[in-house]
């Protein structure tokens, strides 16, 4: 038996809170850079705050050219446990900007040398099923074939299931299985870190997650999989032969099929998510004239802990000492 310890989640909501407060002013304005770089700002200056000291494995900003918490940066006041650090100030940049649902800022956090380090890779193949069938899938059956097994787990008939796929070119043959084999299909132009979590969250209609996506935003999703006791099955998929050169000259085999237990080593993970522009998956910020309102997703993977926290935000109090401006 152990006494209660630290939950450092509770801690690194403040810092998602932080990050979805001042890039939330930027909804539908256009400008995904600016919103991006409010984040980031917002999110580094809470988590040096924090008495951990942290090492930004997956970082954000290198693909797309945004401002940046860049891979191997150090957070936190250097005291306290070392860690691995997953970032995306705002998983859906383009959502932020246009206004759309499901923009959401994120945090994964494990200790130090738990996390798989991409190196070079962009992209991954990523199939992601909830606990019930976690047992019956294979990265490499057909289509159709994960479909039944994922459907038979859930005891649900195939055209029951719903499937989360990125509305991309490369999905063509993807999508047209998916509906051969009689299955439904949500299309979401971006955010395939809001896309594996509602596949693994019973609240949401969402069964699966069918496609190729971020590399990062695979691991960082991991530490919410790994806490809500899904899996995830991935590969390395680059696509171009520059990144396929890049990631050889790394020593890495895109042959190799990774998984929860692969990307992220150890339950004793922690995840993060607070909503931006809102959704099906978390409410967004709203602001209500004197302060804010924001909606959380916390999560404990030692403990299985899964907590929704509602933070009403008073601007008038916390602009007296706040370092983040953000009204």
């Amino acid at each position: 038996m152990e006494a209660p310890e630290r939950n450092l989640a509770l801690d690194l909501v403040r810092v998602t809170e932080a990050a979805a407060l001042n890039s939330a002013r930027w909804l539908g304005k256009g400008n995904k850079e600016e919103g991006d770089r409010a984040a980031v700002d917002a999110m580094r200056l809470s988590f040096n705050a924090l008495d951990i000291c942290g090492k930004v494995i997956i970082g954000e900003g290198e693909k797309d050219e945004a401002p940046m918490l860049f891979n191997g940066e150090e957070l936190g006041t250097g005291t306290g446990p070392k860690v691995d650090v997953a970032v995306d100030p705002v998983e859906g940049t383009n959502l932020l900007a246009f206004g759309r649902p499901n923009a959401i800022s994120v945090v994964g956090v494990a200790p130090a040398g738990a996390m798989y380090d991409p190196g070079p890779s962009f992209y991954m193949q990523k199939l992601v099923v909830p606990a019930a069938a976690k047992d019956v899938v294979h990265l490499d059956a057909p289509v159709k074939e994960n479909l039944t097994r994922i459907a038979k787990a859930l005891d649900k008939d195939v055209d029951d299931l719903v499937v989360f796929v990125l509305d991309k070119p490369r999905h063509k043959k993807l999508i047209e299985e998916i509906r051969a084999a009689g299955a439904r299909i949500e299309l979401h132009t971006d955010g395939d870190v809001a896309g594996s979590l509602m596949a693994v969250d019973p609240r949401i209609n969402v069964d699966v997650m069918m496609g190729t996506g971020g590399t990062p935003e695979g691991v960082l999703s991991a530490c919410a999989i790994r806490a809500m006791g899904g899996e995830m099955l991935a590969r390395l998929d680059p696509r171009s032969k520059a990144e396929e050169g890049a990631l050889m000259d790394a020593g890495k085999d895109i042959r190799d099929i990774l998984t929860v237990k692969t990307l992220v080593k150890t339950d004793d993970v922690y995840f993060v998510a607070t909503g931006i522009s809102g959704g099906t998956f978390l409410s967004g910020v709203r602001y209500t004239g004197n302060g804010a309102i924001t909606h959380s997703l916390v999560m404990r993977g030692k403990t299985g802990c899964i907590r929704f926290v509602e933070a009403h935000h008073a601007f008038e109090r916390v602009m007296r000492f706040s370092s983040v401006k953000y009204d």
